[in-house]
């Protein structure tokens, strides 16, 4: 009887270790995934309306799984099903759901169905991962830590600029000098009867300047030179608007667009992929999230101010354009008037494709830092010599790409070199650029 007793008891506890067992590992899966992976599909499927850290478009993300667990109880399935078709749940009455649809302007969430199981599993492993302290605060000991500069290039130009200060005060009063003690001369000469003879006498510097031919000579040559050298240097500039900066019928902060919310440039420029211009962003574009964002954050709007410009007013203008009253549109929409900033002659052929695309060629390698910028404006000169020189020292990327393998192997056997620039590929040959 002992014996049977001792044999149920021994089952039963095997039986609730495989229930533990299988519970624990049950919950390692959940939390299994590929970060690298699900960054790759976050920016893919989820960045153009959530951050990590801060609400955008949508709330921000980051431990969204272990947040929902812990505040409102709810499990995997539940974000499987909100992720694939939010609708369907808000239609099924779930309370949370409908909760989150009306927090958020009562727009529901973009549906994914033809995300897997493992798809999301990766994504939600991304969200969980923890913020790097070297990102979010860059100090001594971090990957790329450079130490700040005390002064640097500033302090050398102020001291340049303090010695350059300094001798022409001193030259100043050696002139002075000279004059007073001419001055004294004359009076000493004056008070002791003293003719000086008059071809002992100084001549007026004009006098002696006339008088001298040879001086005369190299004096209009230099100014020739100087002239001729500030009117090519002036004419050379017709054209060239570096620098160009014009005020924008909507003001459009490409800081807080590409910068703060890190919104990919060809997100909105799409035609620079397939095209050779980048295209004006329609304003259907804009509303893709203005829809939703009416108002800016009061810190953002502060910044703002720091600019001279009101961001609510500004989308405002763009609720104005696009003829929306808030809820609906009314179909009452106006042009924008917006004003060209880079411009290139008519006789240059540009392919932004083939930059974009085949090179793949970053934006700010000519526009500039684009994510700094409040206010766009033209950062390269766009001349010829400098798309030249770009030629000659980028580059050709062909790894990977049977297109050019065999035109590597023998122009490279003819440069001898391993890689080959732009301007080797014939980047120079004039029917490239000009039609």
């Amino acid at each position: 009887m002992k014996q049977v007793i001792y044999r149920n008891l021994t089952s039963k506890i095997l039986s609730l270790g495989f229930i533990l067992l299988l519970t624990f590992s049950t919950s390692l899966t959940a939390q299994e995934g590929d970060p690298a992976n699900g960054k790759s599909l976050f920016n893919t499927n989820c960045a153009a309306c959530h951050k990590l850290d801060k609400p955008m478009t949508g709330p921000a993300l980051r431990n969204v799984e272990a947040r929902l667990a812990e505040e409102q109880g709810l499990d995997r399935a539940w974000l499987n099903a909100w992720i694939r078709n939010s609708s369907a749940l808000i239609k099924s009455g779930d309370a949370y759901a409908n909760k989150v649809f009306a927090e958020w302007n009562n727009v529901a969430m973009t549906a994914f169905p033809q995300l897997s199981d493992k798809d999301i599993s990766d994504i939600l492993a991304y969200t969980a991962q923890e913020v790097d302290p070297c990102i979010a605060n860059p100090q001594p000991g971090c990957p790329n830590w450079k130490e700040p500069t005390e002064g640097g290039s500033q302090a050398g130009g102020i001291s340049n600029n303090l010695i350059l200060g300094a001798l022409a005060v001193l030259f100043a009063l050696l002139a002075m000098a000279l004059i007073l003690v001419k001055r004294t001369l004359n009076r000493f000469a004056e008070a002791k009867g003293i003719e000086i003879p008059a071809d002992e006498q100084r001549k007026p510097l004009w006098k002696a300047f006339i008088e001298n031919q040879f001086l005369v000579l190299v004096t209009a040559i230099f100014f020739l030179l100087a002239s001729g050298y500030f009117v090519y240097g002036y004419f050379m500039q017709v054209g060239i608007d570096q620098g160009y900066e014009p005020v924008q019928p909507i003001h459009y902060s490409h800081r807080i667009h590409a910068g703060d919310n890190g919104i990919d440039c060809k997100y909105c420029h799409s035609s620079a992929r397939v095209s050779k211009h980048s295209g004006i962003p329609s304003l259907n574009i804009c509303m893709n999230c203005h829809k939703s964002i009416s108002e800016v954050a009061p810190a953002t709007l502060a910044e703002g101010q720091e600019y001279g410009v009101d961001y609510n007013a500004e989308i405002q203008k763009l609720y104005d354009a696009v003829g929306w009253d808030g809820t609906a549109y009314t179909g009452e929409s106006k042009p924008v008037k917006w004003i060209r900033i880079h411009n290139l002659p008519d006789f240059a052929y540009f392919n932004h494709s083939q930059h974009v695309s085949v090179a793949g060629l970053e934006c700010q390698t000519c526009h500039g830092p684009v994510e700094e910028m409040e206010i766009m404006y033209q950062h390269a000169p766009l001349t010829m010599g400098w798309c030249i020189n770009c030629h000659r020292e980028t580059n050709v990327n062909v790894k990977d790409n049977g297109y050019y393998t065999k035109i590597h192997e023998e122009l490279s056997k003819k440069y001898g070199v391993d890689q080959l620039t732009a301007a080797q590929m014939g980047g120079l040959e004039c029917g490239k650029c000009h039609y």
